[in-house]
């Protein structure tokens, strides 16, 4: 079965950087675009960033654009977040998506708190 497992967050100051993974398995990675979206605390989901199946196309929402760095490794079938100059306002849960087959799959999240 698909899963999605996501790692890296936790606590980090503003101006810091963190990187997220996400390890996929169940489905042949290699295939598929990757997404990352976020979840703050009392609001909808956004999503961050998206990324090919080969990497050759890559998009950010402009609210992070500059700022974090989406990639991913298809002989490891990890895709990646590395976070910059992070602020307040990037604090949320973090998923990683695979949408395969017209469906959406998710991994559980993980959770980046940014203060100081």
């Amino acid at each position: 079965q698909v899963q999605l497992v996501e790692s890296g967050g936790g606590l980090a100051q503003p101006g810091g950087s963190l990187r997220l993974s996400c390890a996929a398995s169940g489905f042949t990675f290699s295939n598929y675009a990757m997404n990352w979206a976020r979840q703050a605390p009392g609001k909808g989901l956004e999503w961050v960033s998206g990324i090919y199946s080969d990497g050759s196309k890559i998009a950010y929402a402009s609210s992070v654009e500059g700022r974090f760095t989406v990639s991913r490794d298809n002989a490891k079938n990890t895709v990646y977040l590395q976070m910059n100059s992070l602020k307040p306002e990037d604090t949320a849960v973090y998923y990683c998506n695979a949408h395969l087959a017209l469906k959406n799959y998710w991994g559980q999240g993980t959770q980046v708190t940014v203060s100081s």
